[in-house]
């Protein structure tokens, strides 16, 4: 039997982050159930200080999340941490983009805040490492 899981990336500011790696991706951040989190807080089992308003919306702001758009089970969760990233990624995303389309993808994302890397090959297969605007990385292959 298989697993479902979903990939967590901490971060200072999950909401930004989260729209970033949205449109890394071609994926969509997961809508937000305004309804929901105010009911939660009615109710008292959350506060004010756990809310916020992000582009006017009612958002948690502990985290969010994006999905793909064809299946919603494959979903990246982005949560808030206190500290800041200190060393390279012990695990990152490789995203297949395509030889024809790496550096135009690479061009695109430096444009809205990335930071390249290095570039590696080994055998027949080469990759652009980038940074994402947090400093998470991520390889283009």
């Amino acid at each position: 039997m298989a697993y479902d899981f979903q990939v967590t990336v901490d971060c200072a500011e999950p909401h930004p982050l989260a729209e970033w790696w949205a449109d890394a991706l071609r994926w969509t951040v997961e809508p937000t159930d305004e309804d929901f989190i105010q009911a939660m807080v009615d109710q008292g089992k959350a506060t004010d200080a756990d809310t916020m308003r992000w582009r006017g919306v009612l958002v948690w702001r502990i985290g969010t999340a994006i999905r793909h758009p064809d299946d919603p089970s494959r979903r990246v969760l982005f949560q808030h941490v206190p500290e800041a990233k200190t060393v390279k990624n012990r695990v990152h995303l490789d995203v297949r983009v395509g030889g024809e389309q790496r550096e135009a993808e690479v061009a695109r994302l430096v444009a809205n805040g990335a930071t390249e890397l290095h570039r590696g090959a080994q055998g027949p297969y080469t990759w652009i490492t980038l940074a994402d605007p947090e400093g998470n990385e991520l390889c283009l292959t």
